[in-house]
């Protein structure tokens, strides 16, 4: 008969997405984990098969904790869409210092795993794929009903919007990676309500 688990799974699930989101996959040791976690290496191993396992179960769950709420707040059709937009850039900066603390930042677990992994790693680049599609689909419906209103008044393709969008908030978590303050990155987000707005 099988032991029973006397751990949490998911916040196993949780230190260790913040272990990889930290400091990447190559450079998290299994000791790492097992130091993140609180768990054993046969623990780890017994529930997540490997570590490359345990690595994408992390990055899933870190795309459903931060792109979900980004989706849903630019389907709002209940808000004008440059409201949306600039919420969505507002929420970027807002989780970038909640996350960071008292440390550096982390950026994007998202945006560091597709400079680590996306060229060589067939499983994390679909992951990274399936999301970026999501995100820029959303983004590209909240930003054709901006220029359908007029809040939008750049002429340029929404879907071409949609990437750049996605672009600067990609740029903003690496900017923030590298240092940047508050400041700095609502003056990146405001330069880019003013690129849609003229």
């Amino acid at each position: 008969m099988a032991r029973p688990r006397t751990f949490d799974e998911e916040r196993a699930l949780d230190a260790a997405m913040r272990a990889f989101w930290a400091n990447g996959y190559e450079a998290t040791s299994t000791q790492d984990l097992c130091d993140a976690t609180g768990l054993g290496r046969s623990s780890i191993y017994n529930t997540f098969s490997s570590k490359h396992d345990l690595f994408t179960r992390a990055l899933a769950r870190y795309i459903d904790m931060m792109t979900t709420p980004q989706v849903e707040l630019l389907q709002d059709e209940g808000r004008p869409a440059l409201e949306r937009v600039r919420t969505l850039f507002a929420n970027v900066i807002d989780v970038e210092f909640e996350v960071r603390g008292d440390g550096p930042s982390f950026g994007c677990l998202t945006v560091n795993t597709t400079v680590e992994l996306a060229g060589r790693d067939p499983r994390a680049a679909e992951m990274l794929q399936c999301d970026l599609t999501r995100r820029l689909v959303a983004l590209r419906v909240a930003l054709e009903s901006g220029q359908r209103s007029g809040e939008i008044a750049s002429t340029r393709d929404a879907d071409a919007l949609a990437r750049f969008v996605n672009a600067v908030i990609g740029g903003m978590r690496v900017a923030a990676q590298g240092g940047a303050d508050r400041a700095a990155l609502e003056s990146i987000a405001a330069t880019a309500v003013d690129a849609l707005t003229r």
